[in-house]
């Protein structure tokens, strides 16, 4: 049999194949489709109901959410956490892989990674490559919907993997920590406009876009490499690190990067630049574009 894992964060399609050929796939593996997609583009659920790995079921993330926030994606409560992965079927004692189907490779997954990590769960991993490489590789695929016998989880949530706007802006002038934001170049410089938002960056803050991670077919480069990115960026791996994007989401990619080269304490800014552009002081919102204006 394939080793279990690639690290405790990463299972291979070959892995996660021969679970499901084997019938594994049941109270103590549950496969999860984390995908989502902006709604004109794609439809996650229905493209889920057409096909996807067998056994697995769909974590709708618009669902695992805090609805009650004005900004996307925000962490439930652990309650709300609990009670909606316990009707996928997950208990603490359950090994959880987590993929999506985007283009990518992966983009989605590493998202539920970190938040079931967020609230306690350690056996959880990302399907190395998402659902893209499973199929192109020939694994089976199915239009079958499980539906998992109910399970009991108990949510404990993990504040040093979380930070929050003030923790946020506290660090802007203490520095405690340092700052990887995961957005493309240009939303980082503030060049681009984001669905309407204007862009920039938290002062202080080092740009590695997400996909820096992924290799060209959409699997996640070798630890060497990764280490390598964040050695040129001057991210330093031993010292308190914070990731943040634009919602919470890719900052996550940071976050499985940095646990693949053994750090594990990487906290998500989950309002990221949601949040950070309508509450934070203009001067602290860093843009090329409004200096060039000026």
């Amino acid at each position: 049999m394939a080793p279990r894992v690639l690290s405790s964060a990463l299972v291979t399609a070959k892995w996660l194949s021969e679970a499901v050929r084997a019938g594994r796939v049941g109270t103590s593996l549950r496969v999860l489709d984390a995908s989502w997609y902006p709604p004109q583009e794609r439809n996650a659920q229905q493209e889920f109901k057409e096909r996807h790995i067998p056994g697995a079921s769909f974590f709708d993330i618009e669902e695992c959410r805090d609805k009650s926030s004005p900004y996307p994606f925000m962490l439930p409560s652990e309650s709300h956490f609990a009670d909606y992965v316990g009707r996928l079927g997950v208990s603490n004692d359950t090994h959880v892989v987590v993929y999506d189907g985007d283009k990518l490779g992966t983009f989605y997954a590493p998202r539920a990674w970190w938040m079931f990590r967020a609230f306690g769960h350690k056996e959880v991993s990302v399907l190395n490559g998402g659902f893209k490489n499973w199929v192109k590789e020939g694994h089976p695929v199915t239009a079958e919907v499980s539906q998992p016998a109910p399970a009991v989880f108990k949510a404990k949530l993990n504040v040093a993997l979380l930070k929050t706007f003030e923790e946020m802006m506290h660090n802007v002038g203490s520095l405690q920590f340092q700052v990887v934001d995961s957005r493309t170049e240009g939303l980082f410089r503030g060049i681009e406009l984001d669905q309407g938002l204007e862009s920039g960056h938290i002062p202080g803050a080092v740009n590695i876009p997400f996909h820096s991670f992924l290799t060209e077919t959409g699997h996640e480069k070798s630890i060497e490499e990764i280490q390598q990115i964040f050695r040129e960026k001057k991210v330093d791996l031993s010292k308190p690190l914070t990731a943040t994007c634009r919602k919470g989401v890719t900052a996550c990619h940071v976050a499985l990067a940095a646990y693949l080269c053994g750090k594990r304490d990487v906290a998500v800014y989950d309002g990221s630049w949601s949040e950070w552009f309508h509450r934070a002081p203009p001067r602290y919102r860093v843009s090329e574009l409004k200096r060039n204006k000026a």
